[in-house]
């Protein structure tokens, strides 16, 4: 099944920690325009290597990652890790603080049908391409992708909370979330990790585009490496990992809209929905989010004239 690793990670030095929140940006694919320009503004803001912008991005964004290096501004980490990351947040209409813990690593880049890491959605061929090309100028993974696996022992847990006690970075980020990062050094420690991904599958929640860029890459490097032992640096992704079993892992709904079908009826609809759901109709669409909120199967549907709260039946 998966196997990972520690590795060396390239951080900020000492000096400009002390000012993490300025260095940090959202992932490529959902930092906003207005966002991404804020954050250029700041000549060290990570943003430049993970969404570099104008004619020869990548270009760039290797030239500056080397730049950085040579000066002193990133520093690699001289023993190899495991890297703890815990985001705590709080959701609209609960009281909860809520906790999602998990812990960055390499993990071996899986073919798909090694069924080992295992994809839920497709992926559009630019955005994998503009991943591919910032692999090949970097050779730099910037940000990690998403990954599931399910122990209901919590077998790794204590050793996170134990690494959490002396965390090397904490900040907030633009939606309110704290976020902290300690380090795990200890062999023996780093050794359980090791051991109990060997027999864990790994479902990619976030990161489909990244993810088939590193592939890419794996395949283009091995092709190019007469001497190809399958344990160079390209072999291997860089993945976040949390335990499905933690009540803290939540998924907020997706949003859609739909327009423009032919011959739609809202009251045709409503019947269909009635096969599998519980359908009652609010009056008030602004409290449709703070009806639904929290409650397991629950959907909210605006119409044209009419709000509904869909509940999926028991036995559906």
């Amino acid at each position: 099944m998966a196997e990972i690793k520690p590795f060396g990670a390239w951080r900020y030095n000492e000096a400009l920690t002390q000012k993490i929140d300025t260095l940090t940006s959202p992932l490529f694919d959902v930092v906003s325009d207005k966002q991404r320009k804020s954050l250029f503004q700041n000549p060290l803001n990570s943003i430049h290597l993970s969404v570099p912008q104008g004619p020869n991005a990548a270009i760039k964004a290797g030239l500056l990652l080397e730049q950085w290096k040579n000066n002193g501004t990133l520093v690699q980490d001289k023993l190899p890790a495991i890297y703890v990351y815990y985001q705590y947040f709080k959701l609209a209409g609960s009281t909860k603080d809520y906790c999602r813990k998990g812990f960055i690593c390499h993990i071996r880049t899986y073919d798909w049908e090694d069924n080992v890491i295992l994809r839920h959605e497709s992926t559009i061929p630019k955005a994998v391409n503009d991943r591919i090309e910032l692999l090949e100028k970097t050779e730099l993974q910037v940000s990690p992708t998403h990954g599931l696996y399910t122990d209901p022992d919590f077998e790794l847990e204590r050793f996170m909370d134990e690494a959490m006690l002396s965390p090397l970075y904490e900040s907030e980020d633009y939606q309110g979330v704290r976020d902290v990062l300690a380090i795990i050094h200890d062999v023996s420690v780093i050794e359980k990790f090791v051991r109990a991904m060997k027999s864990r599958k790994i479902i990619l929640a976030d990161g489909h585009h990244r993810y088939e860029g590193s592939l890419f890459y794996k395949h283009q490097q091995k092709q190019l490496n007469a001497n190809h032992t399958v344990n160079e640096g390209y072999n291997f992704h860089l993945m976040y990992l949390t335990n499905t079993e933690a009540d803290d892992l939540r998924i907020l709904p997706t949003h859609r809209l739909i327009h423009d079908l032919p011959d739609f009826s809202e009251n045709e609809f409503i019947e269909q929905l009635q096969t599998d759901f519980i359908v009652k109709e609010i009056e008030d669409a602004d409290t449709l989010n703070e009806i639904i909120l929290g409650k397991k199967w629950a959907f909210g549907i605006l119409l044209k004239d009419r709000t509904l709260k869909i509940r999926l039946k028991p036995e559906a």
